[in-house]
């Protein structure tokens, strides 16, 4: 049932913008667009600097004068430069919102290739709710940043440095007042913006928090009900949602006072400078026109100074994002295939081999699930494995596909050692069938011809009636083309095993490794299951985990596992005579047999 988990440990925040470059890498493609974007950028801003000449130019020739066809033509550059800006906005909009949209598009499909190369381990220690929230919520973010944010810090940079040499070409006395002044806006925005970095990336971990919780509610949601568990996680839920609504609050008051410092030191700067420059012009030792651009340009670099304070903040959060969204994208599978892997032989027999395989699981060092384990299987050979929880079946099974590599020893599949195989080819050949079988919110056919595309209806028909699943299949309203649901849940449970049967008989693999898959079933489903699994296991070899001793008496041997290890092997009889776990554990399961008077 769902638990309140521990909320994720603070990753360290970004200190810098420096994050941001990785997108750098994804714009390549790209160039032509970025190029045209950048350009209409600084026509943007160029213009925009023009109006305090312009301004200049109305109030100096067109008003001082008295001329009205000066003032006409004062006021037609005036025009001229508001169509070449407009002009410029609208180019550098669209563009840099294609390329943000475009980015986000490639980082998006990046991250989950990826994360569907990651090995089994990785997500051992990493939940599934923080995987999605980094593909979704943050790259929702980092698609501003690029879209928008990114190019309004870089306009607003242009804004303030163009306004800086403007204001010094105009008036140099009054510049190094302004200049004086920047160091005090400067001082608050760099202190306050540490704390801005820490806070933007501790409320994206409790954003992550809170869609791990709920994925894990929504996965279990008929345990919740059944055990009236909804009180607790309403409880728990509204716990994290407050704990990241408090973290956003202290992120958005520092924020705040960032931008409202920023703000009050800037135009206060402006109006010491107003002050001044009045008495200038009282003075007679500068014209209004000339007051007019300063004032203008005064006021576009305390606009660009307040803006920047809080671009910056909003960088800082993409910079967090772009820093989770490349942790992922930079993690390396520990599965990986050879350089110049080997091919398998055909026709692939399905022989196996474990030569002294010992192997711990990553989260748990120290710990052997499989020690010194030695197994041949033949082709075509039906071997049972029976144990007690945590003997290592299910390991046995992991280590066969290549989830994990053992930590000693060698497995070999038809004399060749896994580790020489592309993981891929490898368990092209192999094929899984769970207890609890994975279907897909998907439609009947294309469940049964998962990872087989290519199959034709026919072969989808004749797979779906080797594992008696073509009569109900035939009954759904769509036929093989209903969808079944979020993890089929419009199935029963030995339906849902008969597909996942199917999807088996159609991958016709070489091994087949069955995870006793009639336990959960009632008799008449376990009795269909059964007998669609005899005909897949005909001809092939077959490696089936037995809890329920019954389904492994016509097995060519039964393997006994106990601390990673075989520790007894041979038929029903021959094991019930040895007497030993075994025995006992045929004596908790069949009346007819009388428990072993000594332990074996």
């Amino acid at each position: 049932m769902p638990r309140s988990a521990p909320a994720t440990p603070d990753r360290p925040g970004s200190r810098h913008l420096g994050a941001l470059a990785h997108l750098l890498r994804f714009t390549r493609p790209y160039a032509w667009v970025l190029l045209g974007a950048l350009v209409a950028l600084f026509v943007a801003a160029a213009s925009v600097l023009a109006f305090g000449q312009v301004i200049r130019v109305v109030v100096d020739t067109g008003l001082s004068t008295g001329s009205v066809a000066a003032l006409n033509r004062s006021l037609l550059l005036f025009l001229g430069v508001v169509v070449l800006t407009g002009a410029a906005v609208m180019a550098r909009g669209y563009l840099l919102n294609w390329l943000g949209e475009r980015v986000v598009a490639d980082i998006r499909r990046a991250v989950f290739e990826r994360v569907l190369s990651l090995d089994v381990g990785f997500f051992e220690t990493t939940r599934t709710g923080e995987v999605i929230s980094r593909l979704t919520s943050d790259t929702a973010l980092l698609q501003v940043v690029v879209g928008s944010t990114l190019a309004m810090a870089i306009r607003t940079t242009l804004l303030m440095l163009g306004g800086l040499l403007m204001l010094a070409l105009t008036s140099p006395a009054l510049t190094a007042l302004v200049v004086l002044g920047v160091p005090l806006v400067i001082a608050p925005a760099w202190l306050l913006g540490a704390r801005v970095r820490r806070l933007s990336r501790a409320s994206q971990d409790r954003v992550a928090d809170v869609g791990a919780y709920v994925d894990e509610v929504v996965h279990g949601i008929r345990t919740v009900q059944a055990f009236c568990h909804e009180p607790i996680d309403r409880r728990l839920y509204a716990e994290q949602v407050e704990q990241a609504f408090e973290t956003a609050r202290r992120r958005s008051l520092t924020s705040a006072i960032l931008s409202g410092v920023a703000t009050l030191l800037t135009f206060g700067a402006i109006g010491v400078v107003l002050w001044i420059g009045g008495h200038q012009v009282l003075a007679g030792t500068l014209s209004g026109g000339d007051l007019s651009a300063f004032l203008f340009y005064a006021i576009v670099v305390a606009g660009a100074v307040g803006s920047l304070s809080d671009l910056a903040g909003q960088l800082l959060r993409g910079a967090g994002a772009s820093e989770r969204l490349m942790e992922l994208l930079e993690a390396q599978p520990a599965i990986l295939a050879p350089a110049e892997p080997r091919a398998l032989c055909a026709p692939v027999r399905g022989r196996i081999d474990f030569e002294g395989v010992g192997f711990e699981y990553p989260a748990r060092p120290g710990t052997a699930a499989l020690d010194g384990l030695e197994l041949h299987l033949e082709p075509g050979e039906r071997v049972a494995l029976v144990g007690p929880s945590g003997a290592g079946k299910s390991t046995l099974f992991q280590l066969l596909l290549r989830f994990y590599d053992p930590t000693r020893g060698v497995i070999r599949f038809d004399g060749m050692d896994l580790r020489e195989l592309d993981p891929a080819e490898l368990r092209r050949h192999i094929a899984l069938v769970p207890q609890e079988p994975v279907i897909f919110a998907a439609s009947a056919r294309e469940n049964i011809r998962y990872g087989l595309e290519a199959a034709d209806e026919e072969a989808v028909r004749r797979a779906a009636e080797a594992a008696h699943a073509a009569d109900f299949i035939e009954r759904l309203p769509e036929g093989y083309g209903t969808f079944l649901g979020e993890r089929g849940v419009r199935l029963s449970g030995g339906e849902r095993q008969r597909i996942a049967i199917a999807r088996t008989v159609l991958r016709d693999p070489a091994l087949l490794l069955l995870d006793e898959a009639t336990s959960a079933l009632d008799a008449e489903s376990e009795r269909l299951v059964q007998e669609a699994l005899e005909r897949l296991m005909e001809g092939r070899t077959s490696i089936v985990i037995a809890h329920r001793l019954a389904t492994v008496r016509n097995a060519d041997r039964i393997l006994v596992l106990d601390g990673g290890r075989i520790v007894a092997t041979g038929r029903h009889e021959e094991l019930i005579r040895q007497g030993g776990l075994y025995a006992r554990l045929a004596a908790l399961q069949f009346q007819d047999v009388p428990a072993p008077l000594v332990a074996g």
